[in-house]
C-alpha cells in the first residue's frame, strides 16, 4: 500500500470512530461516566443489563408459546387437505343415495347407502368435521348465496334451500354452504 492509501484508511478508522461516539449508546455511557460515584455507575450498568436479561427472557417465553400453539394448530388442522377433498365424493354419495331411495326406503340398495352414509358421517365427525346449518337467516360467514328466489312464507334475506352442504373443521370453514336465498314475496 501506498502512504496515500494508508493516511485514507486512517481517517476513515477516525470517522468511524467518532460516528459510533455519537450513538445513543455512547452517549448513555459517557453520561453514566459523568456520574460522580462510581458505585452508582455500577448500579445503573446492573440495571440496564438485568432489564435486557428480563426481556430477552420474557421473548424467548413468547417463543414458546406461540410455537406451541403453532404445533398444535398444525396438528389439528393437518387433514384439512385430505377432508376438503373427501367432500365432493361425499356429495356424489348424497346423489346416489337420493337415487335409491326413489326405489323404495325398503330396497335393499338404499339400505345399503344409509349404512355406508353412517359410516362416513362418523368418521368425518371423529375427525372434527361438522356440517353446517342451512336454515334460517342467511349468513355470509359460513353460507355462499348461489341463487335468489321469491318465496311467499319465507321472508326476505332467509334461505329457503340448501343446495349443497357446507362444513367446519373444528371452529374453522371447511367449505361453505351453497343456499338459494328468499327475495320475500313476489311483487305483483
Amino acid at each position: 500500500m501506498t502512504k496515500k492509501e494508508e493516511k485514507a484508511d486512517e481517517a476513515v478508522d477516525r470517522e468511524e470512530t467518532d460516528v459510533t461516539a455519537e450513538t445513543p449508546e455512547a452517549n448513555d455511557s459517557e453520561a453514566a461516566e459523568s456520574v460522580e460515584n462510581p458505585a452508582e455507575s455500577a448500579r445503573a450498568e446492573a440495571d440496564k443489563w438485568r432489564e435486557l436479561a428480563l426481556r430477552s427472557q420474557a421473548d424467548l417465553e413468547n417463543y414458546r408459546k406461540r410455537m406451541a400453539r403453532e404445533k398444535s394448530e398444525a396438528i389439528q388442522y393437518a387433514n384439512v387437505s385430505l377432508l376438503s377433498s373427501l367432500l365432493p365424493v361425499l356429495d356424489n354419495f348424497e346423489m346416489g343415495l337420493m337415487a335409491a331411495k326413489q326405489e323404495g326406503e325398503g330396497n335393499i340398495i338404499y339400505q345399503g347407502f344409509l349404512m355406508v352414509r353412517k359410516q362416513i358421517e362418523d368418521f368425518l365427525s371423529e375427525n372434527g368435521v361438522r356440517p353446517i346449518e342451512a336454515s334460517g337467516a342467511f349468513d355470509p360467514n359460513v353460507h355462499e348465496a348461489v341463487k335468489q328466489e321469491p318465496h311467499d312464507s319465507i321472508p326476505e334475506g332467509e334461505i329457503v334451500a340448501e343446495l349443497r352442504r357446507g362444513y367446519r373443521l373444528n371452529d374453522r370453514l371447511l367449505r361453505a354452504a351453497n343456499v338459494s336465498v328468499s327475495t320475500g314475496p313476489a311483487a305483483d
